[in-house]
């Protein structure tokens, strides 16, 4: 197989949702996010990039002693292999890593954000980016909920999904009741009517929780709210019901950091 195959038709979504997991690999755009990549230990099979970004991209594969073909073409092949103007000059072809088992990924985790339903790759790349940047351990992606190593997730989180531990699980809800077993207290932030305010949980002091997200339009699942041990609501303002998912997940974070 032709090493640019791994980078054709990068604008068909749904191509590349199937394409990339049976390949077992995803797409770093920019060189900052390769090199964080590259930082986690994830192997490159190929980068392309147009002249300019050559030498930088050498020298991160220098960095981490990697060898790697670097495939070198003018930014208007990179356009017509991709399917869009690559502004940032740098793409890889990464090897997908293995994913912990989610006993072991949660091991010696106190916070732990579990994502149900989220499609949107932009919103699953923000999350990161709050678990990251405010404090989570580890993340847990049930089987409805979009692929954390898709570009548009990589590039929205900055690199960081390389950063926070996460797996995902096939048993849902049950994944849940496991991690009630593990000792977390799982808490669902949701709209309901004997839902309590963030501010409350967060002062219950809760050693180890597992903080459950929904979907963005459908909110969690029924099956999800009564597993967990508790519904969690952000407290909101001029008749607002409730904020973006990836904001949310900022807020919540931080009120239990």
């Amino acid at each position: 197989m032709d090493l640019l195959d791994d980078y054709r038709d990068l604008t068909d979504v749904a191509l590349r949702r199937r394409l990339e997991p049976e390949r077992g690999l995803y797409m770093a755009e920019g060189a900052k996010v390769i090199e964080r990549a590259l930082a986690a230990g994830h192997r490159p099979r190929s980068i392309l990039v147009s002249p300019r970004w050559e030498e930088s991209a050498r020298r991160a594969l220098d960095a981490v002693g990697i060898d790697a073909p670097v495939l070198v073409h003018p930014e208007s092949v990179l356009e017509e292999v991709t399917g869009y103007q690559v502004h940032r000059g740098a793409l890889a072809a990464m090897e997908r890593p293995a994913l912990p088992a989610l006993a072991d990924l949660v091991r010696d985790a106190r916070r732990v954000v579990v994502l149900e339903g989220i499609v949107d790759h932009t919103n699953v790349g923000a999350i990161f980016r709050s678990a990251a940047g405010i404090g989570a351990d580890a993340i847990v992606c049930a089987p409805t909920c979009a692929d954390p190593l898709y570009r548009r997730s990589v590039k929205v989180s900055m690199g960081t999904v390389f950063q926070v531990p996460w797996t995902r699980v096939d048993q849902w809800p049950g994944a849940l009741t496991q991690l009630q077993q593990e000792g977390f207290v799982v808490a669902a932030l949701a709209l309901a009517d004997d839902a309590v305010s963030l501010d409350e949980f967060a002062a219950a002091g809760h050693a180890r929780i597992a903080l459950v997200m929904g979907a963005e339009g459908d909110g969690l699942t029924r099956a999800a709210q009564r597993t967990a041990d508790a519904v969690v609501t952000i407290p909101m303002r001029g008749d607002v019901d409730s904020l973006n998912v990836a904001a949310a997940s900022a807020v919540a974070l931080w009120a239990l950091r």
